[in-house]
């Protein structure tokens, strides 16, 4: 329990820290919402990346179950056609 509240102490010193950086004009904060400019860019950032591999997934979605519904037919065309190379043996 006691690494827990030193974790908690820690993330309170460094969350004050920064706040008193923010207010002494040492860190940018343009928009005065006490969230640091540089991690607002960087959620941006990630927010464009997230969007891009979103679409990404959407799309190999896609491919993936054209290729299933291919592979359904070719297994289809495989089973009929060996049943018929059986009926004609016999």
């Amino acid at each position: 329990m006691s690494t827990l509240a030193i974790v908690v102490v820690l993330l309170a010193v460094a969350g004050g820290v920064t706040f008193l950086l923010i207010k002494k004009g040492k860190i940018q904060d343009a928009n005065n919402n006490n969230i640091p400019d540089a991690i607002e860019e960087k959620v941006e950032e990630v927010k464009e990346v997230v969007k891009k591999t979103a679409a990404k997934a959407k799309k190999v979605a896609e491919v993936a179950e054209k290729v299933a519904k291919e592979v359904k037919v070719v297994k289809k065309t495989v089973t009929s056609k060996a049943a018929s190379k059986k009926a004609i043996k016999k």
